[in-house]
């Protein structure tokens, strides 16, 4: 099973560009998007505490054609579709794409 350090490497090379390098939403392009990018590394205290895996997960990988982000997130998806894991997503376990499933624990490992 992929781990925090998948996801951090995941995560250096996708998401710190608008996240910035500690999740906090202010990396190099955040100043020119039209939606300020969400700080990562309170998503459990904005969750009552707990992480919010379904939540998360749906955002990254949802249908972006079909969402709010449509204009905002990259589209995750093709090839990484083609080699799943099982991830526990609120008690169930969900196929869910290798590399995602490493960016979710690292995501949860940042938590404030």
């Amino acid at each position: 099973m992929p781990d925090r350090t998948d996801g951090a490497a995941f995560f250096a090379d996708n998401c710190v560009a608008c996240h910035g390098a500690r999740g906090r939403g202010n990396g190099a392009f955040a100043d020119g998007l039209q939606a300020k990018p969400a700080d990562l590394t309170t998503l459990s205290r904005r969750n009552g505490g707990t992480f919010p895996s379904a939540r998360a997960l749906s955002y990254i990988y949802g249908d972006p054609e079909q969402s709010h982000l449509a204009r905002v997130m990259p589209q995750f998806g093709g090839a990484m579709a083609q080699d799943l894991v099982p991830v526990e997503i609120d008690g169930v376990l969900t196929p869910t794409p290798r590399v995602l499933a490493g960016l979710l624990a690292y995501l949860e490992s940042i938590q404030e």
